[in-house]
């Protein structure tokens, strides 16, 4: 069980018997009153965002996830449905098995071919994946950088592997390899 100051960010939480992450809170006071607890929380089932205030003699019980490591193996349009599918596989085992757009969310913009990541796990159905924190990419172009504008410490659009663009400095070349960090989608260093 956790406490109202203890629901905090990337925390997992049951909250009428349905499993969800935790996006942000703030533990404030109002004049004289109790503190509470301020929190943005995300289903895991449905995707549906949901804002809920915890105060002090409120507690909650933990989410107990599972993780197993699977690998993307690609991507592709299915034009019958109208949506993308996404393709994986268990990391030891071929078995391959889709997984929707809207359990991956904003991951899908990092998701490559070969990939290891881990599936989120509630009562022996996967309910999300978590992408690791930093991914090495290839540039695949790269505008040529302008001349005099090394100074400012400029940047430059760069697209990567997998179609995401990002802002990179100006000395980014196309076949150069980066690391991006997942969770801001913002350039980190040249590998």
């Amino acid at each position: 069980m956790l406490a109202y100051n203890e629901i905090k960010e990337r925390k997992y939480i049951i909250l009428e018997k349905q499993p969800y992450e935790v996006l942000s809170s703030h533990v404030f006071r109002k004049q004289q009153r109790k503190p509470v607890n301020q929190t943005k929380l995300r289903n895991l089932i449905t995707g549906s965002m949901r804002v809920e205030t915890f105060h002090a003699n409120d507690s909650v019980e933990e989410a107990e996830l599972d993780v197993k490591k699977i690998k993307f193996i690609y991507k592709r349009f299915n034009p019958r449905e109208k949506r993308n599918e996404f393709w994986f596989s268990e990391v030891e085992n071929p078995n391959r098995f889709e997984i929707t757009e809207s359990l991956i969310g904003d991951a899908h913009r990092f998701l490559k071919d070969g990939l290891e990541i881990d599936a989120l796990i509630f009562e022996d159905q996967i309910i999300g994946i978590k992408v690791p924190i930093k991914i090495e990419y290839k540039v695949t172009e790269a505008p040529p950088a302008v001349k005099g504008n090394s100074v400012t410490g400029a940047n430059k659009q760069v697209k990567l592997e997998t179609g995401l663009t990002i802002n990179a400095p100006i000395f980014i070349n196309e076949g150069d390899v980066v690391r991006i960090n997942t969770e801001t989608g913002e350039y980190v260093e040249r590998v």
